[in-house]
């Protein structure tokens, strides 16, 4: 599965702009009064005017597999990493082959940098925010995980990750190059401790060859 394009809710579309611009090295596609989009690898990343309060989302961006150290003192530079087990900053998902950080974007998501060690995604650039390959993870929030797996499975076809045992509060769904990570209202978003909350997320997808969309309101 593949994340072409994600469109989420920002609070503040110039401070959102200056943060995607200058932290993660994004340059910006198109603009206008109501929303804003970047170029994420080969996901189109759109963030639209919230109305309502601050959503705050978790969401993952794929980088070359040799390139995560680079990617940290390149990111530490610019952000605070946050702690994952204090004093570490980088964790290891050892099941999913895989380490990454962490670290917030002007409007307090949760974003991630995170190298895949099984994909053939190695570069030999100096790493920027060109860099980035995909947008490979979204977290969607429910009050019945369970049920929202089934729902997706049988609406999209998509089964759980093999990489990460199906458990009650939390499920992945996917492949290594694109997850959507279901986690039930109020959970921890990892490793931080804000609550898991639903917001408005657009999501269009490639799931075996076939483009899909999914938007779920808050």
């Amino acid at each position: 599965m593949n994340i072409l394009e994600l469109e989420l809710l920002t609070a503040n579309i110039n401070e959102t702009e200056l943060f995607y611009n200058e932290v993660i090295g994004f340059k910006t596609v198109s603009k206008n009064n109501s929303s804003i989009s970047f170029r994420a690898g080969f996901t189109k990343l759109t963030f639209r005017s919230s109305e309502n309060g601050s959503p705050v989302y978790h969401f993952a961006f794929d980088i070359p597999n040799n390139k995560l150290l680079e990617a940290f003192a390149w990111i530490e530079k610019k952000t605070e990493i946050l702690d994952v087990i204090p004093p570490d900053k980088i964790a290891d998902f050892y099941n999913w082959n895989a380490k990454s950080f962490y670290f917030y974007d002007n409007n307090g998501n949760v974003l991630e940098f995170i190298a895949r060690f099984g994909l053939d995604n190695a570069s030999e650039k100096p790493f920027d925010g060109s860099s980035i390959v995909s947008v490979s993870e979204i977290g969607f929030v429910s009050k019945n995980v369970s049920q929202l797996s089934d729902e997706m499975f049988n609406k999209y076809g998509l089964s759980v990750f093999s990489k990460q045992p199906k458990l009650n509060k939390f499920i992945v769904l996917g492949t290594d190059t694109g997850l959507f990570i279901l986690v039930e209202e109020n959970r921890d978003w990892y490793p931080t401790h804000k609550k898991a909350k639903s917001f408005w997320t657009k999501v269009v997808f490639d799931n075996n060859g076939k483009a899909m969309e999914i938007e779920v309101s808050d």
